[in-house]
């Protein structure tokens, strides 16, 4: 995830402040992953971790072409569970998301904080105001190559190929970011991530991944995706604030029965996303869903296109990035077309 927090054109000095002292932090706490491992004082297995995450550092550079620099060889411990809590509102009857705007990031979909305190505080202002907040917590993030980003305390507890792919993602926003394009970004970044675990699994002798779970996410949030068109086309359809109110939560209770019955049919005895549905659901928790992935299966063809040499393909994926946004939505929408068709 690239952070949007950097230099933003409508920030007060309050947030200018934060941030500064939050990446600053970052900075000053930061150590060698290689002093860490040979420090007698470390755990064992946080040196295990930290050893495989510099051969997937080393792997991301030499066999998938991602940038070569200090980011992710160094780390830091934190205080906390998340380095960074997302804020991300909508008002009350849309599913267009409140923005913000960013000097360097462009326009994203969430304000970012260093401290859960002043993310809350922000979610209750919009909450205030009347708009939906929802608040989710950011393990590791990506400054788009103006810090070397360090590994994170908070990134691990995470298994083997969680780690080693969102170092792939996040290197990947490093080389080809647009702004004010996050679909396309996070997309890309996604498929590097997906391919670069595959290839990083061959080179490791391991066998494919078991895809039970990504099938599952897959239609979970399918699921979602359908909550949130239905949302949107009740809220154009011109009713007066009384029958907005109760038309959304009954479009939220219906979905949460289709979720009921999508998983007993389908992942019997699986629970995992209980929790979530169980949780109250407004239009801003909706938000992160489809950001991640949207274009994805374009890239998977640009990919093949370019008989799945790295530089090839991001060769094609800068001259997609140089395009406005409605010829690079088409020449996606394209791509996303003709590997749907290659599937079949």
């Amino acid at each position: 995830m690239a952070l949007g927090l950097l230099l933003s054109a409508c920030s007060t000095v309050s947030y200018y402040a934060h941030v500064a002292k939050g990446q600053g932090e970052l900075l000053v706490h930061r150590r060698e992953v290689a002093s860490v491992i040979k420090d007698p004082a470390t755990d064992p297995a946080l040196r295990q971790r930290l050893a495989l995450s510099q051969q997937a550092r080393q792997f991301a550079s030499s066999h998938l072409g991602l940038p070569d620099n200090r980011s992710y060889t160094s780390y830091v411990k934190l205080d906390r569970p998340y380095v960074v809590w997302n804020v991300f509102a909508t008002p009350r009857y849309s599913v267009v998301p409140v923005t913000h705007c960013f000097l360097f990031a462009g326009c994203v979909a969430y304000r970012g904080y260093f401290s859960h305190d002043r993310a809350t505080a922000e979610a209750a202002r919009l909450q205030a105001s009347g708009d939906d907040v929802y608040v989710g917590g950011v393990p590791a993030y990506s400054t788009l190559g103006w810090f070397a980003d360090p590994i994170l305390s908070s990134m691990m507890h995470w298994d083997d190929d969680e780690l080693a792919s969102t170092i792939f993602h996040e290197l990947a926003h490093q080389l080809i970011y647009v702004k004010d394009d996050s679909a396309f970004n996070e997309s890309f970044a996604t498929f590097v991530q997906e391919e670069g675990l595959r290839q990083w699994r061959l080179s490791r002798g391991l066998g494919p991944q078991d895809d039970r779970a990504k099938a599952m996410d897959d239609g979970f949030t399918h699921l979602v995706l359908d909550l949130r068109d239905r949302l949107k086309a009740f809220y154009a359809s011109g009713a007066d604030e009384q029958a907005l109110a109760v038309g959304k939560q009954r479009e939220i209770a219906d979905f949460r029965a289709r979720y009921a019955q999508w998983r007993d049919s389908q992942w019997p005895g699986d629970h995992r996303y209980d929790a979530w549905v169980a949780s109250p659901i407004n239009n801003a928790r909706l938000l992160p869903f489809g950001l991640y992935d949207h274009w994805t299966p374009a890239f998977a063809a640009l990919y093949a296109q370019a008989e799945r040499q790295w530089p090839a393909f991001y060769a094609s994926v800068r001259q997609l990035a140089r395009l406005p946004q409605a010829q690079r939505d088409q020449a996606l929408q394209r791509w996303l077309d003709s590997g749907v068709a290659n599937s079949l």
